[in-house]
């Protein structure tokens, strides 16, 4: 693809989103099925081996987006530590799913509006869980899943990302 190319794709997706500000707001879904022995089966619509452009940004929609597999690494951290923290409380779980949903306005990632900002502009995580455990105690059981969930707190607690280009140089 060249840059004419991409211009072409992406050119009808920024006019509807100009014209229909709404229609560039997306909500992305990652689900996970809670799995044995500490486990999560994620579901993927397009298996995650060739990252591409979403389709609102240009995309056919035959590679995976890269942040529906932000929102599976969520789902499937926060999958397999609940499982541990269950398994370590001694809360029964038969079965279950994760899902984690997130907003993603594209006019800030195709760079229509300076207002609109690029990512994420909400991410939501929610825990269905067949047990029989009280209510306070799944209470705990998911209080602790956050908490130790690496993809969760990292997240939540923004560290400092650093970003630097290299050179390669190729011999003849």
């Amino acid at each position: 693809m060249n840059s004419v190319q991409l211009r072409e794709l992406q050119a009808p997706l920024k006019n509807q989103f100009k014209d229909n500000p709404a229609s560039a707001l997306q909500t992305l879904r990652a689900v996970g099925t809670l799995g044995p022995d500490v486990t999560c089966e994620l579901i993927f619509s397009v298996p995650p081996q060739t990252a591409g452009l979403h389709p609102c940004a240009g995309g056919d929609g035959t590679k995976a987006c890269s942040a529906e597999m932000l929102l599976h690494a969520l789902v499937g951290c926060a999958a397999v530590t609940l499982g541990a923290v269950a398994t370590a409380m001694e809360i029964p779980i038969r079965g279950g799913q994760v899902v984690a949903e997130g907003d993603v306005d594209f006019r800030g990632t195709l760079g229509i509006s300076r207002d609109v900002p690029v990512g994420f502009q909400e991410i939501r995580l929610a825990f269905q869980l067949d047990t029989d455990a009280a209510p306070e105690k799944v209470e705990k059981l998911i209080e602790l899943a956050e908490r130790y969930c690496v993809v969760y707190q990292t997240l939540k607690n923004s560290p400092r990302v650093i970003s630097r280009s290299e050179r390669v140089t190729h011999e003849a």
